[in-house]
């Protein structure tokens, strides 16, 4: 018999002591990226500084802003604007204040109205009647007058301007910190009720925020609207937050509210009772006054709604109308755990595209989730889950491609001649860290040799001969790869392969059977032609063994090779040698007797092999699992079917 090693994997020329580079284990490796990208939502959520996710955070909420608003309307406030055609109709801004004495006037006792909070403040004194007429409403009536902290630190000259009125100290909230002002003239300082009309735009030039609590020279002075609830709604003070900052709640747009003019007040054109009981907010809408700024839900709106919108937030607020508070940073923390987790698990199984497209429903999940959490948590980062899908877009997917790449090429190079390639492509889809690793797993081994190969070809030309050897390989090695088998080595005139490894195969016995069949076959047809051709007839004989082996990569630093060695294996060995003294073209062992679930088959008897210290029972398969001629050498030894 012919050996000579086939299919066996050079490596690159290397000296035997050189060492593979140190790499971390991949698991260790993709643990320490899903920790990295967890914790990079901790960061966002509770550490980093507002600027770092500011821009990407507030513009979603916007988005979330302008989905969710609503136009129902606002009973409970009405808005009087002095617009233009209140200024047409009565004359130019500035009003004298006897005017503006009159409205508020007109606002209170005619209509009913429950509090008034005038959006314009009053730095210089005008007409004297109307400065102490408008004095007397806001000392004794339910009036709240306007004044405008400055908070800008490096502005050259600070603003002092009027004199401060209204502080406040029963709150423990800290406030947010005014570097001027601008207030009311000294005849109106004597005001029971003053607010603060003071603003804080973000970055963006975007009022999303109020400062509810105002600290002064170590004095409090609450905002406009807080002042108007806290003194005519007829319920308790509200708490504030720990800052004193406060987010503005636009769940209603401009068209939501109940807007009237100035001179319809004036001339008394409104129903009564679409005023009674109600807050007023008096400002103006108009252009010319340059109180507009830019809200989430427009770049250009007058002040006025952005003070409607925060007397019906702190309404809303003190009725228990608020939506309830959700942790929303802890829920986008677990969210953030869960998508590295389900991360670290599925992209070593999913190919680079189907892990981006994993990645982008788990970020369309969290939106979905921040859109609804959004309404119930002011403060949380919308977007710090989404950073961590970005840096596992970045790192783990990346880091995966490779590893599948380096893995492809390992297992291409060592198992392309060997293995089906359906087992190759489960290989690289499954998650075994080293797949060619030596593991002991059961298997079946399959023996197959040409008898008298020797006499078949040392009478034939050298081409005749090698297109003999090719031809009959042929037929052994197409059954054992359509069959899921893994081909060992040649062996000149044969084969060695086995089922059950790289990969365990439930039916390993079956298929091995089902390769063999298809092997006797073969050889029969192969060997009809060439006896019609004048030649010889040809036989194969095959051993047939189940049991457990190690498989795996067992090569050197030269020679890399994938093999099964075991009891099992020699087994296979010994029964294809004893194939020799049998009619039966395949011997199989009583390991894999056991193991079949779709074969019968033949007992021949026992023998003691080579190598074994006790006899070995042999079977062979029945006549239906036979090719027609070997069937017919079974029929004189022929027993019961195991």
């Amino acid at each position: 018999m012919i050996h000579f090693p086939a299919g066996v994997l050079e490596n690159p020329p290397s000296h035997p002591a050189r060492r593979r580079p140190f790499r971390l284990p991949a698991g260790i490796v993709r643990w320490t990226i899903a920790a990295i990208a967890v914790l990079l939502t901790v960061w966002l959520q509770f550490g980093a500084p507002r600027q770092v996710s500011y821009f990407g955070n507030e513009w979603l909420r916007d988005v979330f802003i302008k989905l969710q608003v609503s136009n129902a309307p606002e009973p409970r406030i009405l808005v009087v604007d002095i617009d233009e055609s209140s200024t047409s109709a009565l004359g130019p801004w500035p009003w004298p204040r006897e005017r503006i004495a009159q409205l508020v006037e007109t606002l209170v006792s005619t209509y009913g109205a429950r509090g008034v909070a005038l959006d314009v403040f009053f730095a210089e004194p005008a007409d004297h009647g109307g400065d102490l007429r408008l004095a007397a409403l806001a000392a004794h009536g339910p009036v709240v007058l306007a004044q405008a902290f400055d908070y800008q630190a490096k502005r050259p000259q600070p603003l002092r301007e009027g004199v401060l009125a209204g502080d406040v100290g029963n709150y423990a909230a800290s406030g947010v910190e005014a570097t001027g002002y601008i207030a009311n003239h000294a005849g109106l300082a004597h005001a029971s009720r003053v607010g603060n009309i003071g603003f804080i735009p973000d970055d963006d030039g975007t009022l999303r925020r109020v400062p509810l609590l105002t600290t002064f020279n170590g004095r409090q002075y609450p905002a406009l609207a807080l002042t108007l609830i806290n003194c005519c709604s007829g319920k308790p003070p509200l708490a504030l937050p720990d800052t004193g900052l406060v987010r503005v709640d636009y769940k209603r747009d401009w068209s939501a509210y109940t807007v009237v003019t100035a001179a319809e007040i004036l001339h008394e054109k409104i129903d009564p009772a679409s005023v009674s009981g109600r807050l007023v907010v008096i400002g103006s809408s108009s252009m010319g006054q340059g109180d507009r700024v830019s809200t989430p839900l427009a770049a250009n709106r007058p002040g006025l709604g952005v003070q409607a919108t925060m007397l019906s937030t702190l309404l809303d607020m003190q009725e228990g109308k608020a939506p309830a508070r959700w942790p929303g940073a802890l829920l986008a923390c677990l969210f953030a755990l869960g998508a590295a987790l389900l991360a670290t698990f599925a992209f070593p199984r999913l190919s680079a595209v189907a892990s981006l497209g994993l990645l982008a429903a788990v970020s369309v999940a969290w939106v979905t989730v921040a859109y609804f959490t959004s309404r119930h948590d002011p403060d949380f980062s919308t977007t710090a889950p989404l950073a961590t899908n970005l840096f596992l877009l970045a790192v783990a997917v990346p880091y995966q491609w490779q590893r599948s790449q380096q893995r492809s090429r390992h297992l291409l190079d060592t198992l392309r001649q060997y293995v089906a390639p359906e087992v190759v492509a489960q290989l690289l889809r499954s998650d075994i860290e080293d797949p060619l690793r030596p593991r002991q797993l059961d298997v079946t081994t399959l023996i197959a040799d040409m008898e008298g190969y020797t006499s078949q070809v040392e009478s034939l030309p050298v081409e005749d001969a090698a297109s003999l050897t090719r031809d009959f390989l042929d037929c052994l090695t197409e059954p054992v790869i359509a069959r899921q088998g893994t081909l060992d080595k040649y062996t000149g005139d044969g084969l060695v392969a086995f089922w059950g490894a790289p990969l365990p195969v439930d039916q390993h016995a079956d298929l091995a059977l089902d390769a063999a069949r298809e092997i006797t076959r073969r050889v029969e047809r192969m060997s009809q032609e060439r006896m019609a051709a004048g030649f010889p007839s040809l036989r194969v004989r095959i051993g047939i063994e189940s049991g457990p082996a190690m498989a795996g990569d067992f090569g050197t630093s030269f020679r890399s090779i994938y093999t099964a060695v075991g009891d099992s294996v020699n087994t296979a060995s010994r029964l294809e040698q004893a194939a020799r003294d049998f009619s039966h073209n395949v011997i199989v062992g009583a390991g894999t007797v056991e193991r079949a679930t779709r074969h019968s088959f033949i007992p021949l008897g026992e023998r003691l092999l080579r190598g074994k210290e006790k006899p070995t029972t042999l079977f062979t398969l029945c006549h239906g699992d036979m090719a027609p001629g070997a069937a017919a050498g079974q029929a004189a030894t022929e027993g019961t079917p195991a």
